[in-house]
């Protein structure tokens, strides 16, 4: 049974076939409700359409999943609405030139119109404001971003982000919406060593917080429950992380056209959910 706030993720003989074959295949998870699941594998080896698959963004080719009490691919829009994205390039990417609080701000708007019951839409226009407030200070709280140690505070633009800013960034305004389920794409991604420590940090924050948490690393955090990809069109099942060597290569050492692949394929396929 789930908990009160992160759900459970269960996958078996999961797969996804893209234009240019197999994309993952073969992936199994078993991860608790408030669990921190750990997505490793080689660029171009599918770890970003299988973050979007589980949140509900693209649909499977084979197998199937449970995501709480929603079953994939029949409840993938119930799957949508319980779950967020945050750092997915080309998804749910920043713009450059608006600051920290123009992005905060305008995702709180969109979630007081769309994100809620319409009965909320009723009540006094302060009493939303404030709530809206709260919710954005709460996610800035959770994600460990303070807009006042920033260079010019609120109005810093994203362009003028450090890496780990923005990707804090991207977590707040993906926890805005009180999902139960959040993927992250790239967690560690040209981070130093010391930065990556801070990431695992947040993840686990997250998790200890009741969200269960999808993330795409180079290195599994200790304590994740990890899913490996391997190589693409190779059963996840056969990659067991017990019984063979990971690539923990740097997250610099990635090819880019390895990851390029990897993203033009995702968002290929995300017009399929």
């Amino acid at each position: 049974m789930d908990g009160p706030h992160g759900l459970g993720v269960r996958a078996e003989d999961f797969g996804l076939k893209g234009p240019r074959g197999w994309t993952f295949r073969g992936v199994d998870v078993d991860a608790e409700p408030g669990s921190l699941i750990a997505v490793e594998g080689p660029s171009g080896s599918g770890r970003t359409c299988l973050l979007l698959a589980l949140t509900g963004r693209m649909k499977p080719t084979e197998g199937h999943a449970r995501v709480g009490h929603c079953e994939l691919p029949k409840q993938i829009a119930a799957v949508r609405r319980l779950s967020a994205l945050a750092h997915v390039p080309g998804v749910t990417d920043l713009e450059p030139a608006l600051s920290v609080g123009e992005h905060l701000r305008e995702l709180a708007l969109l979630q007081r119109r769309f994100g809620g019951p319409v009965r909320g839409l009723l009540r006094p226009r302060q009493e939303r404001l404030t709530e809206a407030r709260l919710r954005v200070d709460n996610a800035l709280a959770a994600a460990g971003l303070d807009p006042e140690t920033l260079p010019k505070g609120s109005r810093t633009a994203v362009r003028d982000l450090e890496r780990l800013e923005a990707l804090r960034l991207s977590v707040a305004l993906a926890l805005i919406g009180r999902p139960r389920l959040l993927g992250i794409d790239d967690t560690d991604l040209k981070l130093s060593d010391a930065e990556r420590t801070e990431v695992r940090a947040l993840l686990r924050s997250l998790t200890e917080a009741g969200t269960t948490v999808v993330a795409v690393c180079s290195e599994a955090p200790e304590g994740a429950v990890v899913v490996s990809t391997g190589s693409v069109g190779t059963p996840a099942r056969d990659r067991n992380r017990k019984n063979q060597n990971h690539d923990h290569s740097r997250p610099d050492d990635r090819q880019p056209d390895d990851h390029d692949k990897e993203t033009v394929d995702a968002l290929a396929e995300t017009g399929r959910a």
